[in-house]
């Protein structure tokens, strides 16, 4: 019975929480990308779609640019920052629009590579949160948000439609028997700027045409899917060539007998030679009774180590080490090392030594190497 309230206990929480999830998810605001004419968000441009909707014909495109009817006349593609540039077979379709008497407004903050435009780089305070001034082709003054920091640079065929004292902003030039406008503002266009300033009198100036059939958003170049892929960047040939020549290398690497990661040292080169002999040749000495040899090595070893650490020379008598010992060593007073040095020099020179005498000096001869190893 326990058991069971336990349970309904537990699925009436996870039905709770299940529900208070959906509720909070179903009031979070849709998140739409940036530029898109549906999006009402800030960074949207649906304002601006909705306006012309209601005096115009508008419609969105998705579809590629080679699908745009040549047949009409007098039709508007509205292409606000892009994603990525069109590829040229793209790029054609485009102009084609243009040349069956049709209008293109591009508004990109640098839309050099696009159309044959370009820009060149300006000095200005890309932060700067006051408005500027903005002249048209008839020097009427705007006042306008503007953080470009870089302005086109027009060619002898497009004409000046808006410019500030630092540059030209916006282009137009005539292709075939249409038109292609070119703008470096789109934070214009954008919902939460287009009321700011004279935003508004400046994007209609770009756009507006009397003569429209019909007003397209393009947000083909919106599509991320539609971008250029590696292989659609680079012709076939090149590609394969680049999977050869890195096959190439790897087996020439293989061949060249190259090892990546660690490399894992054998177990018997670094243990056996070291612990497990150590300790080998002590048992044996242990096991034999070799207590004055063994002694006598471990004094030897703990001279050597005088000499290199302290500069002690090996062949003077521990009897004559006492002055050295008493600088050096701290944790002694002078008598207890004179003592210690004389039972040494009796115990290195006892032949019969037994076997504890042997366990007392090697604790005592190790305490003195550890004290010489600290330094």
């Amino acid at each position: 019975m326990q058991n069971r309230k336990v349970w309904f206990t537990l699925i009436g929480l996870i039905a709770l929480l299940l529900f208070l999830t959906y509720f909070i998810e179903s009031y979070n605001p849709k998140a739409y990308p940036h530029y898109v004419s549906d999006s009402p968000s800030p960074t949207g441009v649906k304002a601006i779609y909705t306006y012309l909707d209601d005096e115009h014909k508008v419609k969105k495109w998705s579809h590629s640019p080679n699908l745009l009817t040549n047949e009409d006349a007098n039709q508007v593609l509205i292409m606000v920052e892009p994603y990525f540039t069109p590829e040229q077979e793209e790029a054609d379709g485009y102009l084609d629009f243009i040349k069956a008497g049709n209008k293109i407004v591009l508004f990109k903050s640098n839309p050099r590579g696009m159309f044959d435009s370009k820009t060149l780089p300006v000095e200005t305070d890309p932060f700067n949160e006051e408005a500027i001034t903005i002249k048209n082709k008839d020097g009427k003054e705007f006042d306008a948000f503007f953080q470009a920091t870089n302005r086109i640079i027009p060619s002898e065929r497009e004409k000046v439609l808006l410019e500030d004292d630092v540059g030209v902003i916006a282009t137009s030039q005539n292709i075939g028997e249409g038109e292609l406008i070119t703008t470096i503002s789109p934070e214009w266009i954008l919902n939460g700027n287009l009321s700011n300033y004279d935003h508004i009198p400046l994007v209609l100036s770009l756009i507006e045409d009397h003569d429209v059939s019909v007003y397209y958003f393009d947000e083909y170049v919106h599509g991320t899917k539609n971008a250029s892929t590696v292989t659609t960047l680079y012709p076939a040939w090149f590609l394969v060539l680049l999977l050869q020549g890195g096959i190439i290398v790897l087996l020439w690497v293989w061949y060249k007998g190259k090892r990546f990661g660690p490399v894992i040292v054998p177990r018997e080169e670094t243990v056996r030679y070291s612990d497990e002999s150590i300790r080998a040749l002590s048992a044996w000495y242990l096991r034999g009774r070799y207590y004055h040899e063994s002694i006598n090595i471990q004094a030897d070893y703990v001279k050597q180590l005088l000499q290199e650490k302290w500069g002690i020379p090996f062949q003077r008598d521990w009897s004559d080490l006492s002055t050295k010992l008493v600088q050096r060593w701290t944790r002694k007073n002078e008598r207890d090392i004179k003592q210690y040095l004389d039972d040494l020099t009796k115990i290195v020179k006892t032949e019969k030594l037994s076997k504890q005498d042997y366990l007392i000096w090697s604790n005592k001869l190790d305490e003195l190497r550890k004290e010489v190893e600290k330094g």
